[in-house]
């Protein structure tokens, strides 16, 4: 199969000594995902656990609702959730779980998930390079330099490993379970993927040959590569994805002419018997030197000076390079004389990397975020947000901010002060966390325009609008808050209302007593993953998670 960056094939054969298959491939070249699952558990578990694990990565990896190492972790964990919960459902399947190697390529960029022994190459012109780990016993010996490659393959313990998805709980950042790795996918290198049915059987020097002889035609690479591991064996199940960027062949066969071309001179100077010594190292120096060489080292050092020179001006003058390359500043308000007499002074003097820490007490001004400042109050929920006047306006926004906290504020809504929006968050990538919103008669936060905000930790209650609106293609992260008795309406909302091109991320929430469904989808394929991802207050699944909604349904107004 071909794409317009990279052809790619895959093949998996139970090899010679087993009768059924236990390993899966994964190889979508249009939306540029690849991947190696191997199953491990007796009888036919492991199978059931490699194709859980395929479906899981196609399905999350194929919708594109946040960045690739995210997207990554979060397919794994999810896989590795279902499968856990199959096994303690089935006695029989009790103990399954697999090992993978999974890659997304987007924009010339591969970003890899790996956990266990399977193993990920990247190749260019005369080199292989093992890029994953091996969780494993052996595999780690063998990367210390402890064993050689011959002695890892022929130990005893080769195929005991100490990582795997489906045999305990895991949540997507364990520091101990998924290893991602993002790098440059060149046009001239190729990817292999491969389980540990090849690894263990066929050196890697044999890979790389093979893969080489056959550049240009992944599929017939991937048969050979099969082929060799039978033939040395086949004791395990072998599987291989082979990418191959769309200027590997050229890179590899113009290697191959250039290294025959070297040869031919190297021969027909020493049939006329006046082969030249090579050059030594201080002779090759003086020659890089010399010159128009010398003239153009200087010119580079001078440019690298001032350039130096003018970055420590620049950091004199504004207090460092970028976003906390200076000292930052607390900057307070309300907690003794010489404070900020408003929250919003203290914004507007703020710079990237600065704190404004706001001492408990009522505030009833609109606030806006800023790029790299820290909003956050000194009490949890001691500061009290309020609104500045009638109407929907929203009480705090961020409009295409990136690199803002917003942490620990109380947003509050009653009948003296009607609320109509807590918290706008538009085109903008912030960390929201601890916040209390109640009283919002649209929607306690509204996540829009491209969206891609992280809300946290945070309880969103008694809100007669929705807990949180998603619209207008936001892919908000919502993670461990309690989104509780919001849209009593009328009409009755939900607790998570997305519309449209919303594909908002919900983990571990506690979403339950909203006016509507707890959450309402505009995409029914996320209802599964919704649904196994968060928890519902014993509402059954029908109720708790629905879409799309229907034609005639009363929305919420548009904020």
């Amino acid at each position: 199969m071909a794409s317009t960056h990279w052809t790619a094939a895959a093949l998996s054969d139970p090899g010679r000594e087993r009768g059924n298959n236990e390993d899966r491939v994964l190889c979508d070249p249009e939306r540029g995902i690849f991947a190696v699952i191997d199953g491990v558990g007796g009888e036919s578990a492991g199978e059931i656990a490699a194709e859980t694990a395929l479906e899981v990565l196609r399905g999350r990896l194929s919708r594109r609702t946040t960045d690739p190492p995210r997207r990554v972790r979060e397919a794994i964990a999810l896989a590795n959730r279902q499968i856990l919960e199959r096994a303690e459902a089935e006695p029989r399947l009790r103990g399954m779980s697999c090992v993978l190697t999974v890659a997304v390529v987007e924009d010339g960029q591969a970003t890899v998930g790996h956990v266990g022994d399977s193993r990920l190459y990247r190749l260019r012109r005369g080199a292989l390079e093992k890029l994953t780990s091996d969780h494993s016993p052996v595999g780690a010996r063998e990367e210390r330099g402890e064993l050689s490659e011959a002695e890892a393959m022929s130990h005893p313990r080769r195929n005991e490993i100490f990582r795997d998805v489906g045999s305990a709980p895991h949540q997507p950042d364990d520091a101990d379970f998924i290893e991602v790795l993002e790098m440059p996918f060149e046009r001239d290198a190729a990817l292999l993927f491969c389980s540990d049915g090849l690894s263990d059987l066929v050196p890697g020097a044999e890979i790389q040959a093979i893969v080489e002889k056959h550049a240009g035609d992944p599929a017939a690479a991937t048969k050979a590569l099969v082929a060799a591991a039978n033939a040395a064996g086949g004791r395990d199940n072998v599987s291989v994805v082979l990418v191959e960027g769309e200027g590997f062949a050229k890179a590899v066969k113009g290697g191959v002419e250039k290294k025959d071309a070297t040869a031919g001179r190297a021969a027909d100077t020493a049939r006329r018997g006046g082969a030249q010594a090579a050059p030594s190292a201080f002779d090759r120096a003086r020659r890089a030197l010399s010159g128009r060489g010398a003239r153009a080292l200087l010119w580079t050092l001078l440019g690298l000076a001032l350039g130096l020179g003018l970055a420590w001006a620049i950091a004199q003058r504004f207090g460092g390079l970028g976003w906390g390359g200076g000292e930052a500043d607390i900057l307070s308000v309300g907690s003794g004389e010489d404070d900020y007499e408003t929250i919003g002074a203290a914004l507007a003097d703020a710079r990237p990397g600065d704190t404004v820490q706001v001492a408990p007490g009522l505030y009833r001004e609109p606030l806006r975020l800023r790029d790299g400042v820290a909003l956050v109050s000194l009490a949890p929920r001691g500061a009290v947000l309020l609104p500045a006047g009638e109407g929907p306006a929203p009480v705090v926004t961020a409009f295409g901010v990136r690199g803002a906290r917003f942490a620990g504020f109380k947003i509050l809504g009653a009948p003296e002060t009607p609320l109509g929006v807590g918290l706008r968050l538009a085109g903008s990538d912030v960390t929201v966390e601890q916040v209390e919103i109640t009283g919002a008669g649209v929607a306690a936060v509204d996540s829009e325009g491209g969206d891609r905000s992280t809300v946290r930790y945070s309880y969103l209650h008694g809100n007669p609008g929705a807990g949180v609106l998603v619209r207008g293609g936001a892919a908000p992260r919502l993670l461990h808050n309690l989104i509780a008795r919001n849209g009593a309406g009328p009409p009755p909302r939900a607790g998570v209302e997305v519309r449209g091109e919303g594909r908002p991320l919900l983990s571990g929430n506690r979403i339950e007593g909203n006016g509507g469904p707890q959450v309402r989808l505009a995409v029914a394929e996320d209802a599964d993953e919704v649904w196994l991802w968060n928890t519902f207050g014993g509402a059954r699944r029908a109720a708790a998670v629905t879409a799309p909604l229907a034609p005639g349904t009363p929305s919420t107004p548009e904020p």
